[in-house]
């Protein structure tokens, strides 16, 4: 018996102790299949045995163990993963808002990496990279058809290190290349405007640490910004992928003053139900969330909860239908887990997953119906949680179809008066505050 078959064996015996120690208290009803679910694993040890012993080159134990884990996880549904130590330190960054890189936000579309803004103050900025820019390749890699983690994991790395950035840039002729120093990039995750008549803007790009914060932060500004009193409030929460929870309920209850916000769901069993109180910083004036098909998970927990509420109306596409929480397990060896563990609700006790929410002023672009309607949503995504039930469309009555997408732009060229921009769904929201506010004024 060779050194790695004795290997296997050992493995697979503790396995198989563990298991049955384990399963003592049910021991009596299972079936002799059932007594140990950690049987499998021997087919494991004797599938990593052939091939550390028979594949074509060497292979490293660490790369086909952590294989095997990944596709046992990912065949749970499409947002349970197994983090190796690189990917867990990658994604707690993300949680964060900082992480080692150039400093720009792109948005992914249509195969082509396009530079929304470079964030003030970075390596991007600094070296004149501009909106509009469209990125090609880094180090000379081309991005085309490359999945969007490996181009993030390319544009990202260490402080101090350098990195090629690729631009097509319309008026030029030739790429234009740019060599860059990465450093520590601290990204916001909150924006704000006073708009036209006295609207308040805030834009929430995801939620990260530090995202409730922000928030108030920014409604300060806002404040401060004029003696003339705020109409009313735009929260944008288009393309905002989520991300903590208990951020996310923070925001809602600065917008409720009551009511409930969300529970949560494990196995049909009711875990939690979250509550508002008293204290929220816009908890009275006229208030309209925007929404689209990429707004997912803890953005679409807080436009549920305002949306149920009837605190907001609610403006802009389908979102996503991420309804599943996730939660983190630190492993050993600075390894990850992200696991699905509940599933959450609107305070009406409509499920989000695979179904969204439908805004009230739905607006759809004549772009999706010439190429087929929907865009991915999770509904489409292999694996996914299945829905529960649906919910009548809120929007058959207020159905708006544009000619166009919106033009995002960074938050000091949105245009002052919306109804005459580029960007339409903006357009409607900022008419429903203001008529909101004059409704209330009589």
């Amino acid at each position: 018996m060779t050194r790695t078959q004795r290997f296997a064996l050992i493995l697979a015996l503790m396995v198989v102790s563990f298991a049955a120690g384990a399963l003592t208290v049910s021991q009596s009803h299972a079936t002799p299949e059932r007594r140990s679910p950690y049987a499998p694993l021997s087919q494991l040890a004797r599938v990593l045995v052939l091939m550390e012993n028979q594949y074509v080159d060497p292979v490293e134990r660490r790369r086909i163990l952590d294989g095997a884990i990944k596709g046992m996880v990912a065949e749970l549904d499409p947002h349970s993963a197994y983090m190796t130590p690189e990917e867990f330190a990658r994604f707690n960054e993300d949680t964060e808002g900082s992480f080692g890189g150039v400093g720009v936000e792109v948005d992914f579309k249509a195969d082509r990496i396009v530079v929304i803004a470079p964030i003030p103050g970075s390596p991007a900025a600094r070296a004149g990279i501009r909106s509009g820019d469209v990125i090609v390749a880094v180090d000379d890699k081309p991005l085309r058809s490359m999945p969007m983690d490996k181009i993030v994991l390319l544009m990202r790395g260490p402080a101090k290190t350098k990195v090629r950035v690729s631009i097509k840039r319309k008026g030029a002729d030739k790429l234009l290349h740019f060599d860059l120093v990465r450093e520590h990039i601290r990204v916001r995750s909150v924006e704000s405007k006073r708009l036209l008549s006295e609207v308040g803007y805030l834009r929430l790009k995801q939620f990260q640490h530090g995202t409730h914060l922000e928030l108030l932060e920014e409604i300060g500004k806002l404040r401060k910004s004029s003696k003339a009193k705020l109409a009313g409030v735009i929260l944008d929460m288009r393309s905002n992928p989520g991300g903590l929870i208990d951020e996310a309920e923070a925001v809602a209850n600065e917008f409720l003053s009551s009511g409930v916000i969300y529970s949560t769901r494990h196995r049909g069993k009711v875990l939690d139900e979250v509550r508002a109180h008293l204290g929220g910083a816009l908890t009275s004036l006229p208030l309209v969330v925007m929404v689209n098909a990429f707004s997912a998970s803890s953005a679409e927990l807080v436009a549920g909860a305002l949306q149920d509420n009837k605190r907001a109306t609610t403006v802009g596409g389908q979102t996503f239908g991420k309804g599943s929480v996730q939660t983190i397990f630190q492993l050993r060896g600075a390894a990850g887990l992200r696991l699905t563990t509940m599933r959450y609700y609107t305070p009406s006790g409509h499920a989000i997953q695979a179904a969204g929410i439908v805004p009230e002023v739905l607006i759809r672009f004549e772009e999706d119906e010439k190429f087929g309607g929907p865009l991915l949503r999770e509904s489409n995504l292999h694996g996914h949680l299945p829905a529960e039930q649906r919910r009548k469309n809120n929007a058959h009555a207020a159905i708006h179809v544009a000619k166009k997408r919106p033009v995002y732009k960074p938050i000091e060229k949105l245009p002052i008066d919306p109804a005459k921009g580029d960007d339409f769904a903006l357009g409607i929201a900022h008419g429903l505050v203001l008529k909101k506010a004059a409704t209330k004024k009589d």
